[in-house]
Order: structure tokens, then sequence, then C-alpha cells
């Protein structure tokens, strides 16, 4: 619960009339509820605060805020919607301004919480907290007390400059949870009162009446109440690579979040069309929020240089004071040497054990390296990050948009007589059609022709190239699809729009499921162009291009041959219509149309993804993919890649298994669908506990909690987001999986030149500190000082 004197002004400004004593009271209260909410204790002021509220405004006591169900709510996807308004104690309407005001009282802001942070003094101090430095320090203290002032210059310059470099670098990691803050929405239009107000996002409250359009971003969890033609791309939160169409019918209550069509979720973008929905979750409840909360709660791992840095350092501080204390020892009782000699001799001993030079050394390679992954697009957020990529084993990476494009593509032409394969990736217009592996010319192929124009002028997408030379897709990513595909079969939007200029148009819409258009060709022919789901088309249809009589149950079987590739399928028709039809409507569309084809696409893998997968396997790393798309897309994809996609899991079937059973299936799974954040974070988690290195790749809010927890975050720097970005070790800038390839081959060469550092160190002063102790044990004058190891160091 988050309330404020804001929320107590507003009050006392609509309620004017209220006494100093209620006021007085009212404040108390709400702080004390703050107090209950902040250390999870029963909310009695809670309840207190509620009955006075109630007292004050004279709310019906049957329309309280307290008896709004909000754990029946966060199931509200598998509720029809009367049962959803009723546990939210709302209507169609909406609240009244003052039940709004209460519940926003009690029930707190739509916003995610302030989490305690360290202070940047107490970050700073913590960078010291190392048993390598505390050893340096020593070594410090050693030759100040000695007045060797350079050497005590140089040791403590070391330790300053590696906590400073820690500190820049924790500070950029604070940012991750204001990341996940920032894809809140800011302002909502709702319904209050029966009247369309904007108000700030902040101030959603459950029970809410939300309207959306095209262009919105979610500002809280919605159950949708009505819909016309919503798509809502909700790729940040469960790796859908195109827009997801919303329908208001509930579904099973265990359906995966990207399944859940009846929901609008915070964060995510309304692609086109409009709805009305109701909140019944805010703030922290929301999917979002849980985000947020996950990374909060996920502890930054130690890398494995970090961890083998600290190992050495208790292990050579533990053995430097044993040896340090004998000597001293048997110099004293044994060997009867004065103490002040003796004393000068440990420490000697001491500093010529300590490797000072070696943090120094293990800087600067690890910077190298960093400058090194710089220019191969692979930014370094952490330095040991470098050596870490060096000692991966597993990497996990999401698929859209990192193992993919995240650009929709046509791969596929059905055409009456033959199929056919295209090829390029993403919106660049270069590829060609081939039959079986040979390339054929569009010229020659008359069907091919009329379904590539179909695909060109039924279409509201645009091809852009930017002054970077960079492909820009505008529109909806199925139809710039069919544009890219149109612009490889050589036709030119502008000159076809010309050539046969557009009349009038039936926009896609989900109760229809298909998109019309009529066109002429100024000789006085009148045609209609369809493109739609195969499954309305197909009915239309009467005939083939061939000029054949439709055989539904034929093309249902090629249709299940695509479908088993994961591919969507898009049907396109025409039929003409008498000279002289200006106008089109959907009483136009009947049994009439003549089939051209179908497209199948999908967002295929990177070409360089392909290879860098091999190159990981072939250097003894496993590469398995974890995304939250659906598991016939992810396993064709995986298939494509060379991965093993036999035995792919789901994230429905990961709920019912044990942790031991989950070990178990990873032995031998690669491809893991539908996974939410929550999976994903278990996932690394079990990996991790059977000893593996993992490294997390993605691009989505939801990889968020997973690149936190893996030993090594990789995000996507161009089309990743802002929390994604901060939660991870390494960002590439170019979103390719084929950089984290070369970046492994870098980080390895990185520990390579550390085991050689520390192979020339420690021998060197083990050397040093053996001198000494012959020195002593024989019993003659040191032939080397303390001030003189530290410079030969």
């Amino acid at each position: 619960m988050i309330a404020d004197a804001n929320i107590l002004n507003e009050f006392i400004a609509q309620n004017p009339k209220t006494s100093p004593l209620d006021i007085q009271r009212l404040r108390t209260l709400i702080r004390n509820a703050q107090k209950e909410s902040a250390t999870n204790k029963p909310p009695k002021s809670s309840r207190e605060l509620f009955k006075l509220l109630r007292e004050l405004t004279q709310i019906d006591i049957n329309r309280s805020p307290m008896q709004v169900d909000t754990n029946n709510l966060s199931h509200s996807h598998s509720l029809p919607v009367s049962e959803s308004l009723e546990l939210s104690e709302s209507s169609e309407q909406g609240l009244t301004n003052d039940e709004a005001g209460i519940r926003l009282t009690l029930l707190g802001k739509n916003s995610l919480p302030e989490f305690k942070r360290r202070t940047a003094w107490l970050r700073f101090a913590l960078q010291f907290h190392n048993p390598l430095i505390y050893v340096l320090i020593v070594a410090g203290l050693i030759t100040l007390l000695l007045k060797d002032y350079v050497d005590t210059s140089v040791i403590f310059a070391v330790i300053l400059i590696n906590a400073i470099i820690g500190f820049i670098q924790e500070g950029k990691a604070e940012k991750a949870l204001e990341a996940v803050r920032s894809m809140l929405a800011s302002h909502a239009k709702v319904l209050r009162n029966g009247a369309q107000l904007q108000i700030n996002a902040v101030d959603l409250v459950v029970g809410d009446i939300v309207l959306l359009e095209s262009g919105d971003k979610v500002p809280a969890d919605l159950r949708l109440l009505r819909v016309k033609n919503l798509h809502v791309m909700e790729a940040a939160l469960t790796g859908e690579s195109v827009p997801v169409e919303k329908s208001i019918q509930f579904v099973p209550q265990n359906a995966a979040i990207g399944d859940r069509t009846c929901m609008a979720y915070s964060g995510t973008l309304v692609s086109f069309g409009h709805a009305q929905g109701l909140v019944v979750a805010t703030g922290q409840q929301t999917e979002i929020g849980k985000i947020g909360t996950l990374m909060s709660e996920v502890q930054t791992l130690a890398t494995p240089l970090t961890r083998r840095l600290d190992s050495f350092a208790r292990q050579i501080t533990v053995f430097i004071l044993i040896v340090s204390a004998v000597t001293f020892a048997y110099g004293h009782w044994m060997m009867h040497m004065p103490k002040l000699d003796i004393f000068l001799a440990a420490v000697g001993l001491a500093v010529a054990a300590i490797p000072e030079g070696l943090p120094a050394v293990v800087t600067i390679v690890l910077a190298i390296g960093t400058r090194i992954m710089a220019h191969n697009r692979a930014i370094v957020r952490r330095l040991p990050a470098v050596e870490t990529l060096g000692s991966v084993t597993v990497i996990c990476s999401d698929k859209t948009g990192t193992l993919t494009c995240n650009e929709m593509t046509a791969v596929r032409v059905m055409l009456p007589t033959q199929t056919l394969r295209v090829s390029g990736t993403g919106y660049v217009p270069e590829g060609r059609f081939f039959r079986d592996e040979t390339a054929i010319s569009v010229a020659d192929e008359g069907a091919l022709q009329a379904l590539t124009l179909c695909a060109l002028l039924c279409n509201d997408a645009q091809l852009k190239h930017d002054d970077a030379g960079i492909w820009r897709m505008v529109g909806d990513p199925t139809e710039g699809a069919l544009l890219t595909m149109a612009y490889k079969a050589e036709f030119e939007a502008q000159d076809m729009a010309l050539r046969y200029p557009r009349l009038d148009e039936i926009p896609f819409e989900s109760e229809h499921r298909y998109m019309a258009t009529l066109h002429h060709d100024h000789s006085g022919k009148v045609f209609i162009l369809l493109k739609g789901a195969p499954e309305q088309v197909l009915d239309l249809c009467v005939q083939d291009a061939g000029g054949h009589a439709f055989d539904k149950a034929l093309w249902q079987t090629r249709m299940n041959e695509a479908a088993s590739h994961g591919e969507r399928l898009l049907a396109l028709a025409r039929c003409d219509v008498p000279t002289g039809t200006s106008t089109l409507n959907n009483s136009d569309i009947t049994p009439r149309f003549t089939l051209l084809g179908l497209v199948g696409m999908i967002d295929p893998p990177r070409p360089e993804a392909i290879a860098a997968v091999a190159e990981c396997q072939s250097a003894g790393l496993r590469v398995m993919m974890i995304t939250g798309d659906h598991v016939v897309t992810a396993s064709a994809i995986a298939k494509q890649l060379g991965l093993n996609a036999e035995h792919a899991l789901t994230g429905k079937v990961i709920e019912t298994l044990s942790d031991a059973e989950l070990k178990l299936h990873l032995q031998t799974v690669n491809v893991i669908a539908r996974a939410s954040p929550q999976h994903k974070l278990r996932l690394v988690a079990a990996l991790q506990a059977q000893g593996a290195l993992v490294a997390m790749t993605g691009d989505g809010v939801n990889d968020a909690p997973a690149i936190k927890a893996a030993d090594i975050g990789i995000a996507m720097g161009n089309k990743g987001t802002d929390a994604a970005r901060e939660a991870a070790d390494l960002v590439l800038t170019d979103d390719n999986f084929a950089t984290i390839a070369r970046a492994v081959r870098e980080g390895r060469v990185v520990l390579d030149n550390i085991k050689k550092a520390l192979l020339f160190m420690l021998p060197t002063n083990g050397g040093e500190a053996g001198v000494i102790l012959l020195a002593v044990f024989a019993g003659i004058a040191l032939p080397i000082t303390a001030g003189q190891i530290l410079w030969i160091n």
C-alpha cells in the first residue's frame, strides 16, 4: 500500500467540510497503514482508515474496496467478463471518483515501488571488501612504515583504481529496476461516472475501465471487455514476434501468458484496433511488476574469475601469515636474531610472497579484452565478464531478435501446381524464388506474378530505405513480409499503385479475418484482391489459379506440411467484378474467388547465427533456445539452427516437474518454449546447480531476471529493451548471436592471458620468498630488502 500527502490533499479538496480532528486522524492512519504495508503486518490501520473514509464520504459498504478479491482477479483470464466485473466491484460505467480515490488510498498507486538501494558511499566502500585487496592494504601499510613512499603510492593507486572501476560498473547495474519502471505508461483514458477522462496512469486502480486505441501503451493489466480488431505487440513480455490478436473469450486458468488472448498486459503496445478493458492488477501486482520484483530479488553472481581470485587471496594470506610467523619464531628463538632484524625479515618475506601486481595485471588484461570486444560490437559493462565469457559452458539464447531477425519473412509460396522456396531474410528486398534448388525467373511464371501482385496491392505496409542504407518497414509485420516478397519479384509499389489504382477497401478485422481491396486497370477491368486467414479465404474460393475446381482437402494437406515447419500462412485470392464498380462492402465477399495461392511466413534464423551455433558446438559449448514463442515455431527454428529439437519442453510442463526432474530433462533438452520469466530463472538455476557456467541472452523485459541471474548476462543493444540492457554484463550492438561466438573466443584469449600472467608472477614471488627463507634458516644476512622486492615486483 502506498499513500501520501497528495492523496490526503485531494480528499480534503473533494470533502472541504472535513474537520481538523478528522484530518489529523486520517493523516495518522495513512502513516500507520504505510508502515504496515512496508513490514507486511496485518492491515489493522488500513481497515480503520477505510472505516473512517466510509463514514466521512458515506460510501456504501457493499462496494468496499477492501472486499475486492485481488487474488481471484489474478485469474481473470479464466473468468467470463461478467464475473470479472463482479469480483472487482465495478461496472461497465466505471468507478465513481470517490470510489477510485478510496481505492487509490487503500490499494496503492499504479507504479513500481522504490526498492531500497545501497548508498554511493557504501557501494564504494564495499569495493575494498576483497581478501586480495586486504593483503594489498597490509602491504601498503608496511611499506609506509618502512618509509618507502613511492612503493606505498603505487600500491594504494592500484587499490584505488580497482575500486573506482568496480564502483562505476555497479552504478550502471543499479539502473536495471529503473529501466523496468520506464516501460510503464504515463497516462490512461478511463471511464469514471460513465464519462471519459484522461488521468495519470499512476492513479489507476483495480476496477477502472480503460480505453485503448492504436499506439497506446497498456497502462495496467486489463481483462478485455470489448475489442474491435485489437492487436497487441507483446514481444518484450512474451517473445512473440508479431502482434497478438485479442478477443474477450476467456481461456483455461493454466494458460501461458502468451496464450491469454483476453488480457492486455501493462507495458505492451497496441499495434492497431481499439478496446475497453477492466483493470485487474496495478503496480507491483502486474506481470511487469512481478518481473521488477524478480529483478530486485536476484543476486548478482560472482564471476569465476572473482571467485578464483577470492579463493587464491584467502589461501595466500593464510600461507603468508603462517610462514612469516614460523620464520619469526625460528629466527628469534632458534637463531637468536634481534627482534627488529627478524621482524624486517618476516616483513620482507610477506612482501615477497604477495603478488602486488596481480590486480593491476588482471585489470589491464581485462581492459584490453574489453577494447577488442567493443571493436567487435560487444560492449562489456562489468570487467570480470570478459573472463567469464571464456569459462562459459552453456549459452541459453532467446529466439526472437537474437537467433532470428525479429522480422517476418515469406519463405514458401504454394501455387496450384508447385511449391516454391523464397530466399532472403527480414525486410531487405534481396532474394529469389527457387523450385527445388533451381532459381526461376518470375517473368516466366504467370501464377507467381499474379500472387505477388496481389500481395503488393492488397497491402498497407511500406518499405523505406533510410540515409544509413537500412531498409525499414512501416506497418504490420505480416504485410511487411508480403511486400518484401513482392519487391523480390521485381514489382515496384508506386508503379503498380498507378497502374492498378485502389478504389475502395475492407480493412482486416478479427470478425472476418481478411482484407479486401478493389482495383481497376484503366481499361475498364475491375477486380477484388483478397488476403487473409486460410480457413476463411479458402471457404470463399471456387477454383484455383490454374482453372481447376477447388480441392480443399489437397490444400489442407499442403497447409499442414507448412504449419509443421512453424510457418504462419496467408491465403491470397482474386475475383473480377462488373465494370463501373466503385465501392466494396462485406456483402461483396462471397464464394466466387479464385485462389492464387498461399504464402508461408516465419521469423527465420539469421544465416550467421546458424554458423555461430555450429562454431559454439564445435568448441564444446552447449547452445539452448529458451523462448516465449509457440513450441512448433521454436522447434522449427531450432532444427534450422542445428539444435536438437526432438524433445522440446514447454513452460506448462516445467511447472509440473520437481527440481530433480527438471535437471534430468535438461540433460537432453535444448529447446524450451512458452517460457515465462519465472521459468527462465528456474532453468538458469537448474543448469548452474549441475555445475554449468551459464550465459543468458535476450532482448525483452521478460528476459531481464534470467539475464541478471546468469553467470554472464547478454542483452541486445539495438532492438533490446532498457531493462534487458541494464541487467546485462555484455551488450551486443548488432543484436547478432554470431557476435557472442566471437566474444566467447576473445574471452578464452583473456582467460589464457591471465593464466600466463599468474604462471609468471607466482614463480617469481616464490623465488623471492625462498631466498629470504634460506637466508633466515642459514643464519646469514638478508640478500634483498622489502623495498627492493617491491621494486622487482
